[in-house]
């Protein structure tokens, strides 16, 4: 199989080159038969071709069985109209990756920031390809408005078509696992658009008899996140309320850096991480590759299931094993975690774990 690797901004190099070389020990554990080829998007690709993410690019993703796609800097990037496209949404939306799948569970042998007692694992299931987002709810044009220098106007898009294909994601994933799914909405307030969000997720959950379905307001949601993190399962959502929640369900469960993360289609998985590019310690081996790591391992079980080899599967579960097996001597962790391992350290003890 042939895997694209693009670094892109930031720390994204050096935790994508760390989980690159987790990727190469597996490879040849396992006999997966991987290639990798490498391309540019971000700042490098701005430098040499004018934008940060060319149609050139996204065109041949569709030709590889996955993505490895490193951190954006997409808030120090320049204007759309001067090439500074939101890379992530453009892979989301141009190769239509709509599950945005971010797992969140706590580790016994690592503190976590709920209360004492309180364990989590559960996984946010996020629409990622309409919503609250202006890049990706019109055709042509970009979903915000300002009539005049006081007011400022914003479109939100909810089709059924986009909230039915998420929550069925989500009731296939609940039947592996507890057979729970919660829909978080904020129907009181957005009859319309929630209310669809709401009567899709109802309309799916039909078909599966066997799965409970429940809901919350967001903003109970998110109390309840806190409070009582063990009642939830697999949450399903749409793009804004999912993009706010996995943040918090991550840092609850110990840190936003041992979350994974990927963005799906039918029929093509990326693996991104799910924080951001933190600029101010690129290149000086701070970073935390836990979450970039754990993302490829996502990858590799999303092919293990698309193309029906358990050899995959039993890769990308090697992997979250060995990075749990190096969590668990607090000497061994980044900096961020309290130890004293840069990105670089942190890459090999994982490889010597797998070994």
């Amino acid at each position: 199989m042939k895997l694209l690797v693009l670094p892109c901004d930031g720390i994204g190099p050096e935790i994508t080159d760390a989980s690159v070389k987790v990727l190469n020990s597996v490879n040849q554990k396992f006999d997966l038969g991987i290639e990798l080829e490498y391309g540019q998007v971000g700042f490098d690709s701005l430098e040499k071709y004018g934008i940060t993410l060319r149609d050139e690019v996204l065109e041949k993703a569709k030709g590889f069985d996955g993505v490895i796609l490193g951190t954006q800097s997409h808030a120090d990037y320049p204007s759309p109209e001067k090439g500074g496209r939101n890379v992530s949404a453009g892979f989301r939306v141009g190769l239509d990756l709509y599950a945005n799948v971010r797992p969140a569970r706590t580790r016994p042998f690592l503190e976590s920031n709920l209360k004492a007692g309180k364990s989590m694992d559960l996984v946010i299931m996020r629409e990622a390809t309409e919503g609250f987002y202006p890049d990706r709810n019109m055709a042509r044009g970009w979903a915000e408005v300002m009539p005049d220098p006081n007011m400022a106007l914003s479109i939100r898009k909810i089709t059924r078509h986009c909230s039915e294909r998420i929550a069925r994601q989500a009731f296939k994933l609940a039947m592996k696992r507890n057979k729970k799914v919660t829909a978080i909405h904020k129907s009181n307030s957005f009859h319309m658009t929630d209310g669809l969000f709401l009567e899709a997720v109802a309309e799916v959950a039909k078909d599966y008899p066997e799965v409970e379905l429940n809901d919350y307001l967001v903003d109970a949601a998110a109390a309840h996140l806190v409070r009582t993190p063990e009642s939830f399962d697999v949450i399903v959502t749409s793009n804004f309320y999912g993009d706010i929640l996995s943040d918090l369900a991550s840092e609850l469960s110990g840190s936003l850096g041992l979350a994974g993360s990927v963005m799906a289609s039918d029929e093509l998985c990326c693996a991104q991480a799910q924080h951001g590019s933190a600029p101010d310690i690129a290149g000086q081996d701070k970073a935390n590759p836990v979450s970039m790591m754990l993302s490829v391992a996502m990858l590799l079980e999303w092919l293990a299931e698309y193309h029906g080899r358990d050899n995959y599967k039993q890769a990308g579960q090697a992997i979250s094993n060995a990075i749990d097996e190096v969590l668990k001597d607090p000497s061994k962790r980044t900096r961020d975690l309290g130890g004293s391992y840069g990105c670089n350290d942190f890459s090999k003890a994982v490889v010597e774990a797998l070994n």
